[in-house]
Order: C-alpha cells, then structure tokens, then sequence
C-alpha cells in the first residue's frame, strides 16, 4: 500500500512544477519588462550616466554597500522605526476603530476628527512633530503611527458596520455572550477590512517615514541615505535605497500579510486565494 500511496503523490508532485513555472514567470515578466526598458534607456544616452545608471551599477553599488555595512545598518534603522510606529498605529486603530463600529456615541465623537484629520497628507504634520518631539526617533516613530493609524480606523469601523445582521441575531439566539459574539462574529466578519486597512496603514507608514528621514530628522534610514545621495549624484546609491524599500514592502505583503489572509479569510471561505 506504500508503494501504491507514494506512486499516486509522484504525479501530483509533477504536475506542481509547470503551474509554479507559470506563476514565477507570470510575476517576473513585468520586472523584466521594466528592467529591460531601464537598461535601453541607460545606455541609448538619453540621460547622462551619472544620472540614469545602467542595471549593473545599480547592482555593484548595492553590493558594495551591503558588504560595508552601510545599507544593512540603515535598513535596520528604518525598519526599527517602521515596525514600531507601524505597531503602535495597529492597536490604536483596530481599538478606535472596532469601538466607533460597536458604539454610535464612540462614533459620533470620533467619526468626525477622523474624517478632518485624515486627508490632511503626513508630510504637513512632520514639522509640528518635529517641533513638539524634537528630531530623533521619537518624533518618527509617533509621525508614522499617527499617520498610517487613519487607513486602520477606517477600514476597522467599516468592516465591523459590515458584520451582517443575521450572524448577530443567531449568535445572540444561540445565548452568545459578548465576548463570544466578539471573537466568533464580529472580528471574523470584519477581518478582510481590517486586513485591507493594514495595507493602507503600511503604506502610509512607509511614505511618511522615508519622508520624515530625508528631512534629516534623524541620523541613519534608507530616506536619510536616499536624500544625502541625491546631493552627490550618486543615483545608483538612490536606487539601490528604494530597491531595498520595495523589497522589504514585498516580503511584509508576502511573507506577513498573506499569510495571515491565508490562514483565516482565505480558510474560511470569505475571499479567493491570490496564488
């Protein structure tokens, strides 16, 4: 029978290995298209070199920089302030978030601050932080969690709103408590807005902190390595800092995000698989 049962999952096993070709060429094709358009444009000269760098100088300085030291020393600081703000922004927004969904006088005193402080863009409120906090990473820490704590609000009330009726009188029919009728009702049929709010949140975290560290608010970060390479042209340097930027956004959707959607949405039947 174990032979039977492993010659059975043989070809399933293969049959794996051209959807996963198919799906990794899939997502590769844009970068190589993109990849391919930047390297003509590099060396047909439309732009000088030291403004428009070829793939390969982009790559080298990336290496050179990660072997120094330097680039691993300012993403760490970077994401030290990112995590932490980001962090903070999560439990305030889910808490003031779920509390405007459940209560109409939580929403009727929160709903309005909310809607006049959130369209407001994060940069305007960088000097004031800056002047109450000083510069530093206190400052960047609460600019990022306040700032990137609006998307979670929002997304948390909506969802909560959300919660059809019919799963909350069956609940209570069935002798629900509250805390029951949370954990089983309300935050399982809120979790794809919330989920979708803290993707917006992070968003938000990573504009206004790379913002906030070229303006020299503090000492190490990929925006403070970003900005200071602008003013020696070093352009190669600049992308190898946002190549780092869009790496870390795509492990944190990958490897974080997804698979929270993976492990409940995705499992309960709520939304489709990506993959």
């Amino acid at each position: 029978m174990q032979e039977v049962a492993a010659i059975a999952v043989a070809p399933a096993r293969e049959s794996r290995w051209p959807d996963r070709l198919r799906t990794l060429g899939r997502n590769a094709f844009p970068f190589a298209v993109v990849g391919a358009i930047w390297e003509i444009v590099a060396r047909a000269g439309v732009f000088p070199r030291k403004l428009f760098p070829t793939l390969e100088e982009i790559a080298r300085s990336f290496v050179d920089l990660t072997v120094s030291g330097i680039l691993p020393h300012h993403t760490l600081d970077t994401m030290l302030r990112l995590l932490s703000g980001f962090a903070l922004a999560a439990v305030v927004g889910l808490a003031v978030g779920v509390l405007m969904g459940r209560s109409r006088r939580a929403e009727d005193i929160c709903l309005p601050l909310v809607s006049i402080l959130a369209p407001i863009p994060g940069l305007a409120y960088t000097p004031l932080f800056l002047l109450w906090f000083g510069p530093g990473q206190v400052s960047a820490v609460l600019l990022v969690a306040f700032v990137s704590s609006f998307p979670i609000i929002y997304n948390s009330w909506t969802g909560v709103k959300a919660v059809k009726e019919i799963w909350v009188r069956a609940a209570q029919a069935m002798g629900a408590d509250d805390r029951r009728m949370f954990t089983h009702v309300i935050l399982p049929g809120a979790l794809p807005y919330i989920l979708t709010g803290l993707r917006l949140g992070l968003a938000q975290a990573w504009r206004v902190l790379v913002a906030v560290e070229m303006l020299a608010a503090v000492p190490w970060g990929l925006g403070w390595l970003i900005f200071g390479a602008r003013e020696f042209l070093n352009t190669d340097a600049m992308m190898a800092g946002v190549v780092v930027i869009a790496l870390i956004g795509l492990a944190l959707e990958k490897y974080v995000f997804q698979a929270i959607e993976n492990y409940t949405v995705v499992r309960w039947g709520m939304v489709g698989s990506m993959e």
